[in-house]
């Protein structure tokens, strides 16, 4: 694959994560529509994250020029942010509803907000020395990998407690995810294209899975079958 064939399969790659992760947003904001509570904003939230990190690697693909390094170093800083989302919806989703707990959620909520917009700042100031953009990417996808396998436990584990035909794929495309960022270290660590192309196919099929799992649910719901 010639290097112009093989940006345009990446912008295509990324444009396609990115919509179906904008598909999952569509969906998982229906609870929080329904209740008005904001302990169901974390899932929509990290998705839509996770969307827009594909969005904005697919726009640097296109026109890498155009875009300051300021840009880069956001997007990872933005995909482990949806990562830490999701833990933190899942890590609560356990917790009662009571007052105290809803505070604890929304005070959580804004400060993981605030300290986004304060990294968003500090990567666009030209006056500002950056780390090693291999060595951020290197340290972002370690802590990707952690937060993966915290949801693949957390899923699982609520899989096991309350059996579900429903629920029992939700592990399994946290599994994919993960795998797939273990993929992209191995690639980092001696280059290995098999790795590489295996992360992207990975990727994909972790969220196929939360694409029909979310599709399912949502006609289930619709037919008031759930």
């Amino acid at each position: 694959m010639d290097p112009y064939e093989l940006q345009t399969f990446r912008i295509a790659y990324e444009v396609t994560s990115a919509v179906i992760c904008f598909i999952l947003v569509r969906f998982m904001v229906k609870p929080y529509q329904f209740t008005k509570e904001s302990r169901y904003l974390g899932l929509p939230l990290g998705f839509g994250f996770l969307g827009a990190t594909y969005a904005l690697s697919a726009l640097v693909y296109y026109q890498p020029y155009l875009f300051g390094n300021g840009t880069i170093y956001f997007q990872l800083i933005l995909r482990s942010y949806a990562f830490v989302f999701l833990c933190v919806t899942y890590y609560f989703s356990r917790k009662s509803v009571e007052n105290s707990r809803r505070k604890l959620w929304n005070v959580t909520l804004v400060l993981l907000l605030a300290s986004l917009l304060t990294f968003f700042v500090i990567t666009n100031i030209p006056v500002v020395d950056l780390p090693s953009y291999s060595l951020t990417s290197s340290f972002t996808r370690v802590f990707n990998l952690v937060c993966l396998v915290y949801l693949c436990a957390h899923t699982l584990r609520s899989h096991i407690e309350k059996p579900d035909p429903g629920t029992l794929w939700i592990p399994f495309g946290y599994i994919f995810l993960a795998v797939s960022q273990y993929a992209l270290i191995i690639y980092a660590l001696d280059a290995s294209m098999s790795a590489w192309w295996s992360a992207l196919a990975i990727r994909w099929m972790g969220l196929a899975i939360f694409l029909i799992i979310s599709c399912k649910s949502f006609h289930c719901v619709k037919r008031g079958i759930s």
